[in-house]
């Protein structure tokens, strides 16, 4: 279920707790959960509606500008039914809290034991290490680029790239891929020493949905945390080639969900 930044938020917040879709049938169930950019959305209930009996409370409660926008919005695809899902904010995705949490050498070795499953399963090979280790050398290098490297489809390379952030062992970024501190312990205790690697970045990392020209503009400027960018204004970001007006717009919703805003606003 696709649903808008604004609206993650929104939901995250509490001042959105309603979607309504067209579908040929419910694509969730009551107590899905959803693992989004804001954190966990549980789908709290689901029932087919007709178009005709939605009110204008509906349509606050989906963050619809009015009714009848939210009428016109339903009013593609009318031949699948119209569905009312509730919505909730369910907390932060657990894997942020499983990616800091440096694991003891028993936890290392079940971590590994998983990775060696992962490796037996897969018709490429061998690839958790050789995964872990590339992007440990190479943060924040686009997935095309790092598959290309060990001679891989980046669809299969991203696949497999995700299954490893699962077990909390790597982070997405807005442009490619960095260990997490789980993941560099475990790296670091197949090595005769730990590997030095450059200091990590505090404060809040770009969202991810600002898209790859915006970031690589922000970080040409060495703009690469959300606080770093509360110090510029909008004209001094729109002055920016690649970061456009949704960029903008979607960076002033990350800052605002930390409290924070573009510099004069």
């Amino acid at each position: 279920m696709m649903i808008r930044p604004a609206e993650l938020a929104a939901i995250r917040a509490g001042t959105i707790d309603l979607a309504f879709r067209r579908w040929a049938k419910p694509r969730v169930v009551v107590g899905t959960r959803m693992r989004t950019g804001v954190g966990v959305i549980e789908v709290t209930s689901l029932e087919q509606v007709s178009v005709s009996s939605l009110r204008a409370e509906d349509a606050r409660r989906a963050g619809a500008p009015s009714l009848a926008a939210l009428k016109e919005a339903l009013a593609a695809r009318s031949d699948d039914p119209a569905w009312r899902i509730g919505l909730a904010y369910a907390g932060p995705d657990p894997r942020e809290a499983l990616r800091a949490a440096v694991p003891d050498p028993e936890e290392i070795a079940t971590i590994n034991a998983r990775l060696d499953r992962l490796d037996a399963a897969s018709s490429y090979g061998a690839w958790t290490r050789e995964t872990l280790d590339l992007i440990d050398r190479n943060p924040t290098v686009r997935a095309p680029d790092l598959a290309a490297r060990v001679g891989r489809e980046t669809a299969d390379f991203k696949t497999d790239v995700r299954k490893l952030k699962e077990l909390g062992l790597t982070e997405s970024l807005a442009i490619g891929y960095l260990l997490s501190p789980r993941g560099e312990a475990v790296v670091d205790a197949a090595l005769p020493s730990p590997r030095e690697r450059a200091p990590r970045e505090s404060g809040t990392p770009l969202p991810r949905n600002i898209g790859a020209p915006a970031t690589r503009a922000l970080r040409a400027v060495g703009v690469t945390t959300l606080e770093q960018v509360a110090t510029r204004s909008s004209a001094e970001l729109a002055a920016m080639h690649g970061v456009g007006p949704m960029a903008i717009t979607r960076l002033r919703e990350s800052l605002a969900e930390q409290g924070l805003a573009l510099a004069g606003e």
